[in-house]
């Protein structure tokens, strides 16, 4: 009964998906007929694979950097998303190690303080958050953090579920293989980097990979904090599709949709055995 409940979540979790993939490659008038496959019924028309390249046609062309804006939301992608994860996984592990290893006065009081910071809703932070991009200078030149990467890196530079995670599996660490780096001359520094994150990787490759993936996906706040079409990102370039002479291009939009999350499933595919590791020996008592 157990596996039968887990297939039957898995088959829904992946219909989407399945959707997603097929209307990628039917023409316009097949998904206005609602044929549930390209080729069904039997002989209407082939896979349309050229609507792969439309897409990447549709959302207009980049003169500055005389490409398609495809790429070029490609690349602010993979700037902004590899900065969140390096940074969330650097303030993490310093954080997590703190609370986990290190005797601090008031340790627990903060970490509860930490924690409850979750229970306050992101759609509730925002608008704050938005009005600090307008005021905070730019050091790198004139103007606000507005329309620039810093907006769309700094806010993300912490995550509290990445302290999470990694202070439990830290604590998990035995304190005899500090007192051992002690004895040898190390210090925290030394032990950390040397001992604790070698042991650590599975919760490591945790926190990057689902930081990657909230990242890659993040739409609301680089739509509110960009306004030139060269500073935006891939999940941003969808909206797009959803307004155009004809209707909504539901093909391209998929297409498009496909190629994005791309990425995500080879990242996933080669750091699968670390998160399934580093979730199920995470200790998630406090």
């Amino acid at each position: 009964m157990i596996y039968a409940v887990l297939t039957l979540g898995a088959i829904i979790a992946v219909i989407p998906f399945m959707y997603m993939l097929t209307t990628s490659v039917k023409s316009y008038g097949s998904l206005i007929a609602g044929n549930l496959w390209p080729w069904l019924p039997l002989g209407t028309e082939p896979v349309q694979w050229a609507n792969y390249p439309d897409a990447i046609q549709q959302i207009g062309f980049d003169r500055q950097w005389q490409m398609p804006m495809f790429f070029r939301y490609t690349i602010n992608s993979i700037i902004v998303t590899l900065a969140v994860v390096v940074g969330v996984s650097l303030t993490s592990v310093l954080a997590g190690y703190a609370f986990a290893q290190m005797d601090i006065p008031g340790k627990n009081i903060l970490f509860v303080l930490l924690l409850a910071t979750i229970m306050i809703p992101g759609d509730l932070t925002i608008v704050p958050k938005a009005v600090m991009m307008y005021q905070f200078p730019n050091p790198f030149g004139s103007g606000s953090w507005y329309n620039t990467y810093l907006a769309l890196i700094v806010p993300f530079l912490a995550s509290v579920f990445g302290i999470f995670l990694l202070r439990q599996f830290f604590m998990q660490i035995p304190k005899d293989l500090f007192d051992a780096a002690v004895i040898d001359g190390a210090g925290h520094v030394r032990y950390l980097f040397r001992i604790v994150l070698p042991l650590s990787r599975p919760a490591l490759v945790s926190v990057a990979l689902l930081n990657f993936i909230w990242t890659w996906d993040s739409f609301k706040w680089p739509l509110l904090v960009t306004r030139d079409s060269n500073m935006r990102v891939l999940a941003v370039g969808l909206q797009q599709f959803l307004v155009g002479e004809g209707g909504t291009k539901t093909h391209l939009m998929m297409a498009f949709s496909s190629m994005v999350i791309i990425p995500v499933i080879v990242f996933y595919f080669f750091t699968q055995k670390y998160f399934t590791e580093g979730i199920t020996t995470t200790g998630l008592k406090g």
